[in-house]
């Protein structure tokens, strides 16, 4: 990101696409091929980001359907290891997904019912890591690599009182301190913003709980509209839909270029899972659509996919940067 450009650094991050910095022989590569390292117009991130891990010897999550609990308790671990096939939307861990350029993470997190503690860990039908390792793993690259920014979603909680809540917020303090990005007005948020304050972390975060703490950024900041189908072209036409729709002041916006399988979908795929059964088949549709896409204000700003390792996503997404660059220059002239 130091390598950007001013007059795109200089300009609101809602406008902008940040696949971030990418391994050093990557970043080389993007720096010739495009004329600026990490920030796009639009900025890549990663569908339920921490599901590269499930544990299937933990119960079954409180997030799921009573009739899902119950076929894992009849069937233990051969139903969960059906589930992990379902539940995983990424490969890599969060190191991996920042190295590939991932700036965004959607972020969903559950106590363990009955468990003494506070302890609070990501989750998706199964329990995954505790949410301190994969803090402190994001931690970790952004102290080195100071002008990295990310936003980190957390937008569904399951089987958290108001005592986890407070856990949950303490420990964001705790881990990024400094880094975290107060409340202000999204017009404002530019990178040279960002970079003059040492920010590096803007969290949202979805619960009442959090109304009036500093560094905790409401939900309708960043709203993030779901298709909720298993057709690409459905998918197509929602997120057209809702990109004409979206709010020109005042937030960000998540285009989630994701399908979602029905209970009819892993019936018939049972064994091959979502990304054999779902995602492979039908991604080069929908990262076609992507490349078509241009940034602004009444563009994209941040896209999601599952397994963002199966394209080139975030140099996808980084080409999309020469549309803003070149519209500003025929405005300069």
């Amino acid at each position: 990101m130091g390598s950007l450009p001013s007059k795109l650094s200089a300009m609101p991050l809602k406008n902008l696409a940040v696949p971030g910095e990418q391994s050093p022989e990557q970043c080389l590569v993007a720096l010739q091929k495009f004329g600026q390292l990490s920030l796009a117009v639009t900025t890549t991130g990663s569908h339920d980001s921490f599901t590269f891990w499930v544990d299937v010897h933990a119960p079954v999550g409180p997030d799921q359907k009573a009739y899902v609990k119950y076929l894992a308790t009849m069937f233990s671990v051969l139903a969960k290891k059906v589930m992990v096939k379902w539940s995983m939307t990424q490969n890599l861990t969060f190191r991996e997904q920042l190295d590939a350029g991932i700036r965004y993470f959607d972020l969903r997190v559950s106590s363990k019912p009955g468990e003494p503690g506070n302890e609070i860990y990501f989750i998706h039908g199964l329990f995954g890591h505790k949410v301190r390792d994969g803090l402190l793993e994001i931690n970790s690259f952004l102290s080195r690599h100071r002008k990295e920014i990310v936003f980190l979603d957390f937008n569904h909680y399951y089987a958290m009182d108001t005592e986890h809540h407070v856990y949950l917020m303490k420990m964001l303090r705790e881990v990024f301190g400094s880094k975290l990005c107060n409340n202000c007005t999204v017009e404002s948020i530019t990178l040279d913003y960002l970079w003059e304050k040492k920010y590096q972390v803007i969290v949202f975060y979805h619960h009442s709980s959090a109304q009036g703490i500093p560094g905790m950024w409401p939900g309708n900041k960043i709203p993030a509209p779901w298709a909720n189908t298993t057709e690409p072209n459905k998918l197509i036409q929602f997120l057209e839909t809702t990109l004409k729709e979206r709010n020109k002041q005042g937030s960000f916006h998540v285009t989630q270029a994701i399908l979602t399988p029905r209970v009819n979908t892993v019936a018939k795929g049972l064994l091959w899972g979502l990304r054999n059964y779902l995602v492979e088949r039908n991604l080069p549709t929908i990262m076609s659509w992507v490349q078509t896409q241009r940034p602004g204000v009444d563009g994209v700003n941040i896209i999601t996919s599952d397994f963002v390792d199966l394209t080139d996503f975030a140099n996808i997404v980084i080409q999309l940067n020469n549309l803003l660059l070149a519209e500003h220059d025929r405005k300069a002239r």
